[in-house]
């Protein structure tokens, strides 16, 4: 019998001068024996990933978004349609992606599925145009939206300065990037509060609407699909904004490895297909 060779480690997980490892990690993601497995820690459970995806979803884009599909559309009922699209598309996009995240228990999101799919070259790109494109973007129009929102109670006469407005977004991602790499327990327990505000703002919004219609105030509905003519160029703009607030139906799939038992996470996204089983 032959004695492996010791290799002494450094506290922070480096390896001293003259060592070197015996073999880097398979590409099937087996260890060899004898070296531990950086995992991270399941601690996001089913409420809070419930929390994930509704806070998500319910943003700045249900708030704003509808003046701008209606706008784009010309007519009560062109939106509506706009509106039942736009769901239903998310819809098959939640149901697909349910399906990966039970598939690939990776976290990453699109680029892992990219990465898995069609190789690195794709899924570095992808990520690339995320961090440098399409983050900083959404980021920069939720957190604007959240500035103006919270000081419009105290501008209620005049105009809100714009300056104002970046203050207080700025102090806004700084609390959420601080939070966030604190504490994964705790953010998920905020998410989970600020979660139940927002389904709480939406029912203040759709209880008195649908008590309205109940009391037959439903002349918008008379001739919905009178009026302006939606344009060419005002159709996309439209279902844009109507995806704009749907979006965040994907955003648990980020975090797939830090969710207990994703399969059971995952699934109640896509519950209506599979009827009279149990989650």
């Amino acid at each position: 019998m032959t004695r492996k060779p010791v290799v002494a480690t450094i506290p922070n997980g480096g390896y001293l001068p003259g060592t070197v490892k015996e073999s880097l990690p398979s590409p099937g993601g087996k260890e060899p024996p004898g070296q531990e497995t950086v995992m991270l820690k399941k601690k996001i459970t089913l409420l809070r990933g419930i929390s994930i995806i509704i806070g998500t979803i319910i943003g700045s884009g249900i708030f704003i978004s509808p003046k701008g599909v209606l706008q784009n559309t010309g007519s009560v009922g062109m939106s509506l349609i706009v509106w039942t699209a736009c769901g239903v598309l998310s819809l098959f996009g939640a149901m697909s992606y349910a399906e990966l995240g039970t598939s690939i228990k990776k976290s990453g999101g699109h680029y892992t599925y990219i990465l898995e799919v069609f190789g690195p070259l794709p899924a570095f790109v992808r990520v690339w145009v995320e961090l440098l494109i399409i983050r900083p973007a959404g980021t920069a129009v939720i957190s604007l939206a959240f500035g103006r929102y919270f000081l419009e109670p105290f501008f209620i006469h005049c105009e809100i300065p714009e300056l104002a407005i970046q203050l207080i977004t700025a102090v806004g991602l700084t609390a959420v990037m601080v939070l966030n790499s604190m504490s994964v327990s705790w953010s998920a327990r905020i998410q989970i509060f600020l979660t139940f505000c927002k389904l709480i703002a939406i029912l203040i919004i759709i209880v008195p609407g649908v008590m309205q219609l109940i009391k037959g105030q439903t002349q918008h509905f008379k001739d919905a699909f009178s009026g302006r003519d939606a344009s060419i160029m005002g159709l996309p703009l439209a279902f844009y904004y109507g995806m704009y607030a749907y979006a965040g139906w994907f955003y648990l799939n980020f975090v797939t490895e830090e969710v207990e038992n994703p399969e059971k996470s995952t699934q109640l996204q896509s519950a209506f297909r599979y009827k009279g089983e149990k989650l």
